[in-house]
């Protein structure tokens, strides 16, 4: 499946395991495969976000919000306001105790012994470069860019599609996108 990965798909993968890497992370989920497409200039799924006014700074701001809200999207912590629940009460309580990001999601993993600590991919992340695949397919393209990883991302669901829901970018409108920019 790899040998259909354009170049700026593999370097948004590439550029996702460096950041996880960087950050030592427990693994790679499809956060960082987002972060790995925003790290890409002049890329049809960076002219994506960029048409939606994403960029590196608001999603990475975005995430770290959600993470520290233990994966919350703000549709769920708005849910749970009108039933009289204060995630941001709850989340501060809880860092107080037990330290900032006590409820992020992953946490830091030691580097293992061997020239390189490889990180593994979520499955979450794994289900997204399957679902590339699926994406290129019903496009009917013949090879997979940044953009089905973008649309993947949105498919599959998960922190990092809420976080790009929020921000207004849907399946759909990627796809209208696309097809208007085809």
């Amino acid at each position: 499946m790899f040998e259909r990965f354009t170049k700026a798909a593999r370097m948004a993968v590439r550029d996702a395991v460096y950041l996880a890497e960087q950050e030592q992370v427990a693994a790679i989920g499809p956060e960082y495969l987002l972060l790995g497409i925003l790290n890409q200039d002049g890329t049809t799924g960076t002219a994506v976000l960029a048409h939606h006014a994403v960029t590196t700074a608001s999603a990475t701001a975005a995430l770290a919000g959600a993470g520290r809200r233990g994966g919350l999207s703000d549709a769920d912590t708005a849910a749970l306001g009108e039933l009289g629940i204060d995630v941001d009460a709850i989340v501060a309580a809880v860092e107080q105790t037990h330290g900032a990001g006590a409820l992020a999601a992953g946490g830091k993993r030691p580097r293992s012994f061997g020239p390189r600590w490889r990180v593994p991919f979520t499955p979450a992340a794994k289900r997204v470069l399957e679902q590339c695949l699926r994406e290129a397919l019903d496009r009917g393209d013949k090879t997979i860019g940044d953009e089905h990883l973008l649309l993947a991302i949105l498919a599959v669901g998960g922190t990092a599609a809420d976080v790009l829901t929020a921000m207004g970018v849907t399946h759909q409108g990627v796809r209208a996108y696309l097809a208007r920019a085809s």
